[in-house]
Parts: C-alpha cells; structure tokens; sequence
C-alpha cells in the first residue's frame, strides 16, 4: 500500500496500475517478435496418402494364442493340457504363420517365476516375437 504525501490523511486506496501496464506491454513486444518466427517458410508438398488401399491390403490379426501355467509347473495350450515338447512344437506352429499371433501367458498367482522363465524361453526359441503377460487389475 502507499501512502500519500501531502495534506490528505491515511493511505491511498488506488491501484497503482504502472508495473502491470510495462508488463503488459514487454509481453506484447515479446509476442510482436516471436509471432513471425512461429509460421513455417519452407513451402513442402506433402504426398498423399491412400487409405482405402490399404485396408484393402490389410491382413487382419490373427487372435492370440494363451498358454497358462499352473502353480505347480503344469502347462496348457489354449487351455487344453499339453507337455513341454508338445508346446514347442505348437509354438513353432504358430510363429510360421503371417501374421504371427501373440503370445499371452497366464500364470497363478503363486506360480514360481522359474515356470513362467521356461515358457518365455520356449515361446522366443520357437521365433515368436510378441510374448506378454496377462494379470488381473488390482482393486481399489
């Protein structure tokens, strides 16, 4: 607050508006300068692209394929129970395909990593590129 000198009594109740307007006011130079800079000067023509083409080209992908493993190390292709080789031999199936489905595992939740290793393992021997994890979302 200021206080006024001369022969009025107390403070001034005005708002000394003269930092705002030279704020204001480097501000507005500030965007004068750097508004021309912001537009591009070289002119490049884009190609265009075909959509319907593409669609048309578009192989759809192939639904994943499941593998779960149980707590005690029993596996399941697509939930049916096969043996390690049996899956081996199925994964090699599957990664010869175009497209090459995904691989989602599904382990208990006390299922020893050392298990869910082994299929990882498996699955990126027999060529599969896509291998994920599939869990429950946590409640709140």
């Amino acid at each position: 607050m200021a206080f006024s000198s001369g022969d009025t009594e107390g403070p001034k109740s005005d708002i000394n508006v003269t930092p705002l307007v030279d704020v204001m006011l480097v501000l507005l130079i500030i965007f004068m300068i750097t508004a021309p800079l912001m537009s591009h000067k070289v002119k490049v023509e884009l190609p265009q692209a075909d959509y319907e083409s593409r669609e048309r080209d578009r192989v759809p992908p192939a639904p994943p394929v499941t593998v779960a493993v149980t707590e005690d190390g029993k596996l399941f292709f697509n939930d049916e129970p096969v043996t390690q080789q049996l899956l081996e031999s199925r994964l090699s199936v599957e990664a010869q395909k175009v497209p090459q489905p995904d691989v989602n595992i599904r382990g208990d939740k006390t299922t020893k990593y050392r298990y869910i290793n082994e299929v990882v393992n498996i699955a990126q021997a027999q060529g599969m590129r896509k291998v994920g994890f599939v869990s429950t979302k946590e409640r709140d």
